[in-house]
C-alpha cells in the first residue's frame, strides 16, 4: 500500500444553482428552436462564467447591452438575476419577444418590495449596488430605494418605516450586522431574509470543508460575485485556498504536499469543469495509487512486471511473495549467474525482487517469474527513450481501472488518466477498452517500471500540425472557398477547412447591407480573398465582394450614355431619387426627370424598393455619378412635345 492516498473531497451544493441551471436550459432550448436563424440575445452575460458565455456565443447567442438595439424578429432572455421594472414597460410597449428566465427566488422578492412599496415603506436593499441581481431589485421598489452594503453605510440611513430584503448571494453575517444597526438607531422594521438557501447552504458546506482541510479549491468566475463569497469564506477557515476561473490556474505544486484538498464551486460554475478539476488533482497521486490498482487485481499477467519479498531461496529456486493469493517462483535459468554463483550467494529472506511474469496457473500450482527476461526488457528502453525524447508511441487499451485505463505497449503496461483520453471531458472509459491510439509517454518510475501515457497531449500536437499546414497554406489575395457557419451582426464566420475567418458585412457585397443574411445563408459555400492574416492571435479577414469587380472599373464595359436600364429606388431626396442598378453602383435622376409634369414632392410618385426604368443620361467617371431620367425612358415627352407645337400653332393663327 502507498503510505499516502491524497483525498480530494467535493462540497455538497457545488455548481450551478436552480436558477442559473434554469436560465442556461432555456437559453439552449431556443437555440435548438430557433429553424428561422433568428437572432438570440441575452440581456447582459447570462451568467458570470466565461467558458459558458463563450459557448453560447459560439452557438450563435449574443449579448445584448441596450434594448433598442433590440426588433420584434429578436429572441430576447432575460437571465436569472432579473430586470426591473422598466425594462418591461419598455418590452411591452415595444412589443418585444422575450424569454423570462429570472430566478424564481428573485423574482419573489421583486413582487415583496413591489408590495412595500405600495404601502408606504421606505425600501432597503443589503447588497452590492452594481451587482445586476440588486439593479433589478432596486427597479421594482420605487424611485427612493436605499442601497447599503455595510454596516457604516446602514448607519447613515435616516428614513423610517424600513423594508429590508437582501440579495440573494450575500453571507447572513451582513444582514445581521446592518440589523444590530438598525435597533441601535432605535428605527422600525420589517426583515425578509432573502438570501437563497442554496446559496446559505453553499456557504455553510464551503466553511464545514475548510475547518478539515490542507487545502482549498474554489472553482468559478472573478465576476461571480456568490464564487468571491466562497474563496473569502474558505481563506477564512482554511488559509491555503486558492481561486480558480480555469484549468490552468491549479496551483498544483503547492497542491502535491496535501493530503486532503476540499473543492467547492460557485453556483455559476459547469459541472464539466468541476470535474476535470477534480480529475487533475486525484492524478497528482497516481503513481501511488497504480500500486493499489494493481494490488485490487487477484493475479498478475503473463508479460507484467511484478515486485515482491523474497520468502525462500534455495539453490534451485528462489519463492517471491507479491502480496497475492498464489507465490512467485523464479527457476535458477531464469537468473543471470556468473561463474560459481549461486542463489544463495544473491539473495536472502526479506529482500525486496522484481522480475517478470512468464507463466500463470489457475489451479493450485505457482505463478512462473523471469529476472532474466526482465533484465533484458528492451521494450522498457523503448519507454524510457520515448519519454526522454518526446517520441510517440502505439497503444493498446487493455482494462478500465479506478481514475483511467491501463494501456499495453507491448509487454509493457502504463496507465491513462481520463482527462488524458481526449481532449473532450471523459466521464466513463469504457467505450475505450479495447483500441489502439497514440500516446505520449509524460512520467515515468523506473524503479518501479511504472508509467503514465497520454492520449490528449497527441491530439494537441496534431491539432497543432494541422492548424500549422493550413495556416501555412493560406496567403493573402489567395481566393478559397469556405463554409459559413454563424452570422453576428456585423459579419459572418466562414470555416476554411479548421479555421474560421470573419467576413465583415462591409466586405460582402459592394452595395449596403444592414445584416450578412440579406445575402448569405449558414452552410453557403462561398469563395472569398484573404484580406489580412494574423497567426499569432488566430485572426483572418476575409472578403466576399472583392471576388467580382468593382462596379465603377467595369462602368465602361456594362453601360452607355442613352441607354434603357433597369433599377430600384434605394433613396429619396428632395432634389431627387436614387437607383440603385447593381449593388454598389447607384444613379439619380433629378426631380425634373422623373416624370412629365411639374413634380413638387417625389415621394408622391415614387417609393422605396420600387422597380424602374430609366435611361442613362451621363456618366462622370471621374466623380463617379450617373444621371439618370425616368421620363425619357418611357418616350412620353417627345409626344408631349409635340402635343405642345400644335397647341402653339393654333395659337399663333
Amino acid at each position: 500500500m502507498a503510505e499516502k492516498i491524497r483525498e480530494v473531497v467535493r462540497a455538497a451544493n457545488s455548481g450551478f444553482c436552480f436558477g442559473v441551471k434554469q436560465a442556461i436550459e432555456k437559453t439552449e432550448e431556443q437555440v435548438r428552436l430557433n429553424k428561422e436563424g433568428k437572432r438570440i440575445f441575452t440581456c447582459g452575460p447570462l451568467i458570470h462564467n466565461k467558458l459558458v458565455t463563450d459557448d453560447l456565443e459560439s452557438k450563435g447567442v449574443s449579448i445584448l447591452n441596450n434594448l433598442d438595439e433590440a426588433t420584434e424578429n429578436d429572441v430576447l432572455i432575460v437571465r436569472s438575476h432579473g430586470e426591473g421594472k422598466t425594462f418591461w414597460d419598455e418590452v411591452k410597449n415595444r412589443n418585444l419577444n422575450v424569454i423570462d428566465a429570472t430566478c424564481p427566488f428573485v423574482s419573489k422578492i421583486h413582487t415583496l418590495v413591489s408590495d412595500a412599496a405600495k404601502e408606504g415603506y421606505q425600501v432597503v436593499i443589503v447588497g452590492d449596488k452594481d451587482h445586476p441581481e440588486v439593479k433589478g431589485i432596486k427597479g421594482w421598489s420605487g424611485e427612493n430605494a436605499i442601497i447599503v452594503n455595510s454596516s457604516e453605510e446602514a448607519k447613515l440611513i435616516t428614513e423610517d418605516n424600513l423594508f429590508l430584503v437582501c440579495q440573494t448571494t450575500i453571507k447572513k453575517e451582513m444582514l445581521d450586522s446592518i440589523v444590530e444597526v438598525l435597533d441601535k438607531l432605535n428605527k422600525k422594521y420589517t426583515v425578509k431574509n432573502t438570501i437563497c438557501n442554496a446559496t446559505a447552504l453553499r456557504q455553510k458546506n464551503c466553511m464545514e470543508l475548510a475547518m478539515t482541510s490542507d487545502a482549498m479549491v474554489v472553482i468559478g468566475g472573478k465576476n461571480s460575485s456568490n464564487t468571491q463569497k466562497l474563496y473569502e469564506i474558505a481563506k477564512k477557515y482554511c488559509p491555503n485556498s486558492y481561486f480558480v476561473e480555469k484549468i490552468e490556474d491549479l496551483p498544483l505544486h503547492h497542491l502535491t504536499k496535501c493530503n486532503k484538498i476540499g473543492v467547492a464551486a460557485g453556483a455559476s460554475t459547469p459541472e464539466c469543469v468541476i470535474k476535470e478539476v477534480i480529475a487533475i488533482m486525484s492524478e497528482m497521486n497516481m503513481m501511488d495509487l497504480m500500486d493499489d490498482i494493481e494490488k485490487s487485481l487477484r493475479l498478475p499477467r503473463i508479460g507484467e512486471v511484478v515486485n515482491g519479498k523474497v520468502h525462500q531461496v534455495t539453490e534451485k529456486e528462489i519463492i517471491v511473495n507479491m502480496g497475492c493469493k498464489k507465490d512467485g517462483v523464479i527457476p535458477k535459468d531464469e537468473v543471470t549467474l556468473e561463474g560459481d554463483q549461486k542463489l544463495t550467494d544473491l539473495f536472502k529472506d526479506g529482500d525486496e525482487i522484481q522480475a517478470k511474469v512468464i507463466k500463470t496457473d489457475d489451479g493450485d500450482g505457482v505463478i512462473l517469474l523471469s529476472k532474466k527476461k526482465l533484465e533484458a526488457n528492451e521494450h522498457w528502453n523503448e519507454i524510457n527513450e520515448a519519454y526522454e525524447e518526446g517520441k510517440i508511441l502505439n497503444v493498446k487499451v487493455v482494462r478500465q481501472v479506478n481514475g483511467g485505463v491501463i494501456a499495453a505497449y507491448k509487454e509493457v503496461t502504463g496507465f491513462i488518466p481520463l482527462s488524458q483520453l481526449s481532449d473532450k471531458f471523459v466521464e466513463n472509459a469504457e467505450e475505450f477498452i479495447g483500441q489502439t491510439m497514440d500516446i505520449k509517454v509524460t512520467r515515468i518510475d523506473p524503479k518501479k517500471n511504472r508509467a503514465v501515457f497520454s492520449h490528449k497531449a497527441v491530439m494537441a500536437l496534431e491539432k497543432q500540425q494541422k492548424l500549422a499546414e493550413i495556416w501555412s497554406g493560406l496567403h493573402v489575395d489567395d481566393v478559397v472557398e469556405g463554409t459559413v457557419m454563424r452570422f453576428t451582426d456585423y459579419g459572418a464566420f466562414v470555416d476554411l477547412g479548421g479555421i474560421d475567418g470573419l467576413l465583415h458585412i462591409s466586405e460582402i457585397s459592394w452595395g449596403k447591407l444592414k445584416h450578412p443574411k440579406e445575402v448569405l445563408q449558414i452552410g453557403d459555400k462561398v469563395k472569398v480573398m484573404i484580406l489580412s492574416m494574423n497567426e499569432e492571435k488566430g485572426k483572418i479577414s476575409l472578403g466576399l465582394k472583392q471576388t467580382t469587380p468593382e462596379p465603377w472599373s467595369v462602368i465602361n464595359e456594362k453601360y452607355a450614355v442613352d441607354q434603357i436600364v433597369a433599377g430600384k429606388v434605394v433613396q429619396i431626396k428632395e432634389y431627387g431619387a436614387f437607383i440603385e442598378l447593381e449593388p454598389g453602383l447607384d444613379g439619380l435622376v433629378h426631380i425634373s426627370e422623373v416624370a412629365n409634369k411639374r413634380v413638387s414632392n417625389i415621394a408622391e410618385e415614387l417609393e422605396l424598393g420600387q422597380e424602374v426604368e430609366a435611361k442613362i443620361l451621363d456618366i462622370d467617371t471621374e466623380r463617379k455619378r450617373i444621371s439618370l431620367s425616368i421620363k425619357q425612358a418611357s418616350g412620353e415627352e417627345a409626344v408631349e412635345a409635340s402635343e405642345t407645337e400644335e397647341e402653339t400653332v393654333e395659337v399663333e393663327e
